[in-house]
């Protein structure tokens, strides 16, 4: 009997929406047995699920080298919903999700895995008599990227008539701009930039989405929002755990590699960036670009002024004693892996000359802080000095991303009684208390993102290689600096050469 292969019809009322819908999909996890699927992707699947995001017709498909077959993934997919997603499961929906679902066990390199799965999608197309557009997540090691790529396009799975093949590519991408630019090359050869997604979990964070509405949909903020009014800018992405069971992996990438090269450098982005003519993907990427390439290539003479990079000795976190970064398991003795590292960087466009931006990101700092601080100038009335006043300090605006989601701006006020005596006072806004509902996990934004073709929130090829531009030169300064890290105490602010790379007047905000 053969098969009439029916093309996806667009719906035309939903035509100009902004938020298209999502069509039938098949979703392929490379790596499905792996930490990130168990802990990040099948509880963000659920969720959406759960909340009716999905396609009506939606199937999984998990690829990884152990056999556990159809039923082991499932019964790993319930386990892992039961232990890491944001809202207990409905049994009913999860039997619903996970009824359909197929596992591929085989070796990466090898092309009968590739036919296994080429098997199971089309059995899935079958069912449906139709083609379901393809979404292909990576969440491998680093190392198996290109190996997968490219055994996807010798088994012709980059491409599907009447259908969309999209692939989401985790991060890493690359650890080196050689390296970037050579895994650029491989995915590029493979498949068109528009079905490649270079996820960047950070922006999907609800606060980081804001950021836009906050700069572009507020009038009153435009007029400040440059080197006028804006003295300097502060971002933060702070932990108080240690590396755990990762000494391998993070050993060998550290904090600039880890945080700042990509989470980071999207904050500032998204901070600096201009108004786009409209808010597709290539218009948003577009104007981040231009940020990126207002940064100049640092130097090494210029390198030791603006970078700093250290690791955490030993110390008390909530009340526990916890050992230094080398004393870790399988850290390397006398590593020179930095933990903490921070960055100044100036973005030389009209906007922003002369606004430092300063990037900070540390393991077994005081607590678990991802925030962006704008500290505006001070203002010049020096008449409100006297006893028992605070002064007149600089306004700071500032979003927290994370632990609680929301915006903050201090300003000073008048304290009650005689006398004008003057103290800061926050203005508050937490997502949680305005809207009454748990903010969507940053990964549950994304997949569906990536299953419906919104590009907005993913990095581009030039992108990536603009963050590595940057980065590249200090790891390599770095690598050639002889002689012992600078030591924090764990559960601290952090090194006190970190100061060194800041302007006369300013301080690290407290963590």
């Amino acid at each position: 009997m053969s098969t009439t292969w029916q093309p996806i019809v667009e719906n035309p009322l939903v035509e100009g929406l902004a938020r298209p819908p999502v069509h039938p999909a098949s979703l392929v996890i490379f790596g499905a047995t792996g930490d990130l699927t168990r802990r990040k992707l099948l509880p963000a699947i659920y969720n959406l699920a759960h909340e009716g995001s999905l396609p009506e017709r939606f199937n999984l498909v998990g690829v990884s080298r152990r056999d556990i077959g159809d039923d082991g993934l499932r019964e790993m997919a319930r386990e892992a919903v039961r232990h890491f997603s944001r809202r207990s499961p409905d049994e009913q929906v999860l039997a619903r999700l996970l009824e359909n679902a197929r596992y591929v066990a085989g070796q990466l390199d090898d092309p009968e895995t590739y036919r296994g799965l080429e098997d199971a999608l089309g059995e899935f197309d079958a069912q449906a008599n139709q083609r379901l557009n393809r979404c292909i997540y990576l969440a491998t090691a680093p190392v198996f990227f290109p190996v997968i790529v490219e055994q996807l396009g010798a088994s012709g799975l980059n491409r599907l008539e009447s259908a969309d093949v999209r692939i989401v590519i985790e991060k890493p991408f690359g650890t080196t701009l050689t390296e970037a630019a050579q895994l650029n090359r491989d995915v590029l050869d493979v498949f068109d930039e528009s079905q490649v997604f270079r996820i960047d979990h950070y922006l999907g964070k609800e606060t980081v989405q804001n950021m836009m509405a906050l700069r572009f949909a507020n009038g009153m903020l435009e007029p400040l929002w440059n080197r006028n009014y804006v003295d300097h800018v502060q971002i933060t992405a702070a932990e108080d755990i240690g590396i755990g069971t990762r000494a391998a992996f993070y050993d060998s990438i550290g904090a600039l590699r880890d945080l700042i090269q990509n989470h980071m450098l999207q904050l500032l982005c998204h901070m600096a960036m201009e108004p786009p003519i409209d808010f597709t993907a290539d218009e948003v990427r577009n104007e981040k670009v231009k940020v990126l390439r207002a940064i100049a290539t640092p130097s090494r003479q210029e390198i030791p002024s603006i970078a700093v990079r250290a690791q955490y000795a030993g110390g008390t976190v909530g009340g526990e004693r916890v050992r230094g970064y080398v004393e870790e398991d399988r850290v390397p003795e006398g590593s020179a892996t930095e933990t903490y590292g921070a960055l100044k960087l100036y973005v030389q466009n009209w906007r922003w000359a002369g606004v430092p931006f300063y990037l900070r990101a540390g393991k077994r700092l005081a607590r678990k802080l991802t925030e962006i601080s704008v500290a505006f100038k001070a203002a010049p009335h020096v008449a409100f000095r006297q006893e028992g006043s605070m002064g007149v300090g600089p306004n700071h605006l500032v979003l927290t991303v994370q632990p609680n989601e929301g915006v903050s701006l201090s300003l000073a006020a008048k304290v009650p009684g005689r006398g004008m005596r003057i103290r800061p006072v926050n203005m508050q806004f937490l997502y949680g208390n305005t809207f009454l509902s748990q903010s969507p996990e940053a990964y549950e934004r994304l997949i569906l993102d990536a299953m419906r073709g919104d590009a907005t929130l993913f990095t581009r090829n030039d992108e990536v290689e603009a963050q590595w531009r940057i980065c590249d030169p200090i790891l390599e300064a770095w690598r050639e600096m002889p002689g012992r890290l600078p030591q924090y105490a764990a559960g601290s602010q952090g090194p006190a050469e970190a100061a060194s790379i800041l302007a006369p007047g300013q301080a690290w905000r407290r963590i």
